[in-house]
């Protein structure tokens, strides 16, 4: 099915291209002067040519120059504005999105360009993408909603390049915020691309500090006021061994539990949100060698087998 579709597109056009040339060319047809007259008219009107449009050598290479002429402009204006948004966060987001519109932008003068250099009434062809636009835009409202979306996240701030979302099930780290979508990666390097439009209910987790948590449980036996003095001695060189993770020192919430085979206690650490797994893996670990040192012991499940 799909090659004959394909093949379908092919005539039609070879159909086209031919009537193109013909159209453009009316001398080839043994036509009357007066049919050739206003088929050159019906051109002019219709297809936007001023009557003297032809390809030769010169019209391709004048627009490939105007083509790099385009594309330098915007490679320039695009390391100015990525240059710029290396301030902070929000300016690299804002000049992301900007980047992105000069592409479209610069892609539009091109052709627009190109256009004119073959003979095409560039006023025409502007006139016609304005009245093109206004009829895609009756039909493509998910894409102008991606759009506008798109630049009230950026001006409203409500997340930025670099900042840790939660959207659905998914968390990751925004890395590009486009006009249409964001795309998000997670830890595992998996990237989620999102349209602008369908972000909804997230939680942006680094706008405030994140707290890293952990539960170890000890002993009934275990005295839990020497336990406390312990810990108030410790915490403090657990945050000086590792503050670049931790931004204060870790702290004894409380017993959080009392389980079947010990006393659940619950601790808590200030940190970054990129850093709270990180965290929480490195207190229970400081936590474990702490109590093996200091003898305080970890329950934990045991079978017992009677031999009869």
């Amino acid at each position: 099915m799909k090659k004959n579709n394909h093949g379908k597109t092919a005539i039609l056009a070879i159909i086209i291209l031919g009537l193109a040339i013909l159209l453009s060319n009316p001398g080839l047809l043994p036509l009357s002067e007066s049919t050739k007259e206003t088929m050159l008219k019906l051109k002019t009107e219709n297809f936007l040519m001023n009557g003297s449009f032809k390809i030769t050598l010169a019209h391709i290479l004048t627009c490939i120059l105007a083509v790099c002429i385009v594309w330098l402009v915007y490679t320039v204006c695009k390391y100015l504005l990525l240059a710029l948004g290396k301030k902070d966060d929000h300016s690299l987001t804002v000049s992301s999105l900007l980047a992105g519109v000069l592409k479209y932008v610069a892609a539009v003068i091109a052709v627009v360009w190109c256009l004119s250099i073959f003979g095409v009434n560039a006023t025409a062809v502007l006139a016609g993408i304005g009245i093109l636009g206004l009829i895609l835009g009756f039909g493509a409202q998910s894409l102008i909603e991606d759009i506008i979306t798109g630049i009230f996240i950026i001006f409203e701030s409500q997340y930025q390049i670099g900042d840790i979302i939660i959207l659905d099930d998914f968390r990751g780290t925004v890395r590009d915020i486009g006009v249409r979508t964001t795309v998000i990666e997670d830890v595992g390097g998996n990237l989620k691309v999102v349209n602008n439009s369908d972000i909804r209910n997230f939680q942006n987790r680094s706008r405030n500090i994140s707290v890293a948590l952990a539960e170890v449980s000890v002993s009934y036996s275990t005295n839990i006021i020497e336990l406390e003095e312990i810990l108030k001695e410790n915490l403090p060189l657990m945050y000086e061994k590792h503050s670049d993770i931790y931004l204060e020192v870790p702290r004894l919430l409380g017993v959080n539990s009392l389980a079947d085979s010990g006393v659940i206690l619950k601790f808590a650490v200030n940190v970054k949100e990129e850093n709270v797994f990180t965290a929480q893996r490195q207190m229970l670990r400081d936590l474990k060698i702490l109590f093996d040192e200091t003898g305080i012991e970890i329950p934990f499940p045991q079978v017992v087998v009677h031999k009869g």
